[in-house]
């Protein structure tokens, strides 16, 4: 073996194994964003502890989740839109929120803001006419 391949064969392993660290690095910085915010789904503090701030918000119809998230944020009221619609496609109040003026408090979670917009939605039935 001449010098040249000892050489070109030892960059190729150095080269191989900084790639496969970066990589490491990147999945493993990746996993753990997504367990935190898939965390933060289920367990999102509010904004302020104690008494917080009392805010009015109309929702206009038609207007989407990620609308009204975004709002909801830019009032304050929760740190993040995208984290809101996730929160709302698992929640009970799925489809439920409804055109009104509310007021929201920072020291509320998105699931008690979810539950006061979606207070006036009609109960579903079941197959035998009873409420869910």
């Amino acid at each position: 073996m001449s010098i040249k391949e000892v050489i070109g064969s030892t960059a190729e392993l150095i080269i191989k194994i900084v790639v496969l660290v970066f990589a490491a690095t990147y999945i493993l910085k990746a996993a753990t964003a997504a367990y935190d915010y898939g965390y933060r789904i289920f367990t999102e503090e509010p904004v302020s502890l104690g008494e917080g701030r009392t805010i009015s918000v109309s929702v206009k119809e038609p207007v989407s989740v990620m609308e009204i998230g975004e709002m909801l944020e830019e009032r304050g009221l929760i740190r993040d839109a995208k984290l809101f619609l996730l929160q709302e496609l698992l929640s009970e109040n799925h489809g439920k929120l409804q055109p009104g003026i509310y007021d929201l408090n920072t020291a509320m979670t998105a699931e008690e803001m979810m539950d006061v917009m979606a207070a006036d939605a009609p109960e579903e039935e079941d197959a035998e006419g009873e409420e869910k």
